[in-house]
């Protein structure tokens, strides 16, 4: 019974709130890089890797965005210009418009 309790917040894994609060602190930054040959990418950054899945934010904002990307060091990296996009898709994934900032 105890393998199914969370271990910081100590209640049952579906109903566990850490990711929820996680979400709430966490300042965010989007911004756009230029790479070589011209490419530009979106970078989403101040996501803490330890609280929130970046992996699973990664694949959900390309299925959505319907682009290439990945997750390395503790930051997203999607293919193209999406900064005005992905603010949206960021408060519909649970975190709080005030804390995104795009630059």
């Amino acid at each position: 019974m105890e393998e199914d309790l969370c271990p910081v917040c100590g209640l049952p894994h579906d109903l566990c709130v850490c990711e929820g609060l996680a979400k709430e602190v966490q300042i965010i930054r989007v911004y756009l890089e230029k790479r070589r040959y011209g490419k530009n990418y979106t970078c989403i950054s101040g996501i803490d890797p330890k609280e929130v899945d970046l992996g699973s934010l990664a694949k959900k904002l390309k299925t959505q965005l319907a682009c290439g990307g990945t997750y390395k060091d503790g930051r997203i990296e999607l293919q193209g210009d999406h900064r005005f996009k992905i603010k949206d898709l960021l408060v519909n994934a649970g975190f709080p418009a005030e804390n995104i900032e795009v630059q």
